[in-house]
């Protein structure tokens, strides 16, 4: 190997993706021949998937020594996978991306030549996605409101391709934080950063295994990590509750002393405390949602457990 290249580091995470395997290994091998003043390093993190994805990347291994493998014990989510990948990866500067194509290897290219201006963050921000509707929506709707109510300046497509200088893979390594929104960790670390738009392109191999209740999983730790916005909104209910319950209160003392309208029955009453019920286990699953996450920190459990390493 040169020593004077520079390398270049791509951590994928990998969940059953064994359909897409043999066309992402080369498609990305391939970037040598676009990159020869770089070394290639690649390390695909196998998130407990029950496929042959894993057999695949070791036979993969044996004809490509460039290539590194962690297989983890369990599922513990694309976001935890790219932290395991992270703590070994050793390049001048390490890209993140799926495997399943729907992201164009062929932009780290760009985002290398971003990278040597000086820029240590290079996000591929998507302008539009080659997906369904409702996909469409529900990512429009998370990164609109991650903008609005989270992280000021968030791209309004979202990123999770990315291109990241070793100083902030280092610093990534240093947070090591749990039930996390990793792309929007990159993003509030605050580093001169620059974006490229580009398509998603549609997946042509396997099934999607971004299931929906991952997908309210991800919106949830991104809005508790990265939000007040929770707590200021049951602060704002709750004080417009008390003024409204105060009002109330008045209504009817001076009702009772005047007799000026007459109380119609049970129905409001019940219909009221339903209500402010419903409020108050609203607001006591947001505080939970709050509380263990911080116990989750407290037991200072790894957010994933390496099973083996294939170096």
């Amino acid at each position: 190997m040169d020593t004077n290249k520079l390398k270049f580091t791509i951590v994928i995470p990998i969940y059953y993706n064994e359909l897409n395997i043999p066309h992402t290994v080369p498609r990305l091998q391939n970037l040598q021949n676009l990159l020869p003043d770089f070394t290639l390093e690649f390390i695909f993190v196998d998130d407990g998937s029950k496929d042959n994805s894993y057999k695949l990347l070791l036979k993969e291994k044996q004809k490509d020594n460039r290539i590194k493998i962690i297989k983890l014990s369990k599922n513990f989510g694309s976001m935890s996978a790219i932290q395991a990948g992270l703590t070994i990866a050793s390049g001048d500067c390490v890209g993140i991306i799926a495997a399943d194509l729907q992201d164009p290897p062929e932009l780290f290219i760009e985002m290398i030549n971003k990278w040597k201006t000086g820029k240590k963050v290079v996000m591929a921000t998507r302008t539009d996605r080659e997906e369904s509707l409702s996909q469409k929506m529900f990512s429009n709707s998370f990164y609109y409101l991650m903008k609005k109510f989270a992280l000021e300046d968030y791209p309004n497509g979202g990123f999770d391709f990315v291109l990241l200088d070793k100083q902030i893979v280092n610093e990534l390594n240093h947070v090591q934080e749990k039930n996390t929104n990793i792309m929007s960790l990159i993003f509030w670390l605050g580093h001169d950063r620059e974006t490229i738009p580009y398509v998603r392109q549609e997946r042509k191999f396997g099934k999607s295994r971004w299931t929906f209740s991952k997908k309210i999983k991800l919106f949830i730790d991104s809005f508790v990590n990265f939000s007040y916005a929770p707590i200021r909104f049951m602060s704002f209910v709750g004080v417009i509750t008390a003024l409204l319950s105060f009002m109330y209160g008045i209504f009817i003392i001076i009702n009772a002393i005047f007799g000026a309208v007459s109380l119609q029955g049970w129905t409001s009453i019940i219909s009221l405390i339903s209500f402010l019920l419903g409020l108050i286990m609203v607001m006591l699953g947001i505080i939970g949602e709050y509380l263990w996450r911080i116990l989750d920190e407290t037991r200072k459990r790894p957010g994933f457990v390496i099973d083996e390493l294939h170096e």
